[in-house]
C-alpha cells in the first residue's frame, strides 16, 4: 500500500510543476515537485522562480504579490530546496540554493544557502549543511 501511495504522490508532483510551467508559464526548475496542494501564487506568475529539483511540500504558500501594499515582486527559491507543509514564503523573498524551510515556518527575509530554517519569523538555526534529493547528507 505505501508503494502504490509513493507511486502516486510522485505522479502527481511530477506532473503538477509540467502543468505551472506550460499552461500557467511559471518559472520552475526541471525536477522540481510541487505537491498539489501547494500554494503557488498565480495572481503575479511571473514573479515566482522555482530551481531545480525543489521540492515544495502539501500546505506552503508561496507569495509574490502583496494586494494591501499593492506589491508585485519576484520570489526566489533556489536549486535543491526543501519548503516544509504548511510555510510560508512572503514576497520579495530569496531563498538560497539547498535550503531546507521547517514545516509552518514564515519566511520574511532572504535566507543563505545551505542553511535549515524554522519558526515565526523563520530563523536560521544551521548552516553548512549539504541537500541532495530532498535530504540532509553529511
Amino acid at each position: 500500500m505505501r508503494s502504490l501511495r509513493s507511486r502516486i504522490w510522485k505522479l502527481f508532483t511530477d506532473v503538477y510543476p509540467s502543468y505551472l510551467r506550460k499552461v500557467k508559464h511559471m518559472d520552475i526548475g526541471q525536477g522540481a515537485r510541487i505537491a498539489p496542494m501547494a500554494h503557488i501564487d498565480k495572481t503575479y506568475r511571473k514573479g515566482v522562480h522555482i530551481g531545480v529539483r525543489s521540492i515544495i511540500l502539501k500546505g506552503a504558500f508561496v507569495l509574490a504579490h502583496d494586494s494591501c501594499r499593492s506589491l508585485r515582486t519576484d520570489t526566489y527559491i533556489g536549486k535543491d530546496c526543501v519548503i516544509g507543509i504548511n510555510s510560508i514564503i512572503l514576497p520579495g523573498v530569496r531563498i538560497g540554493n539547498e535550503v531546507i524551510v521547517g514545516a509552518g515556518a514564515v519566511v520574511t527575509k532572504d535566507i543563505p544557502d545551505n542553511s535549515i530554517v524554522v519558526g515565526n519569523p523563520a530563523k536560521v538555526i544551521k548552516s553548512g549543511i549539504k541537500v541532495v534529493e530532498g535530504r540532509i547528507v553529511q
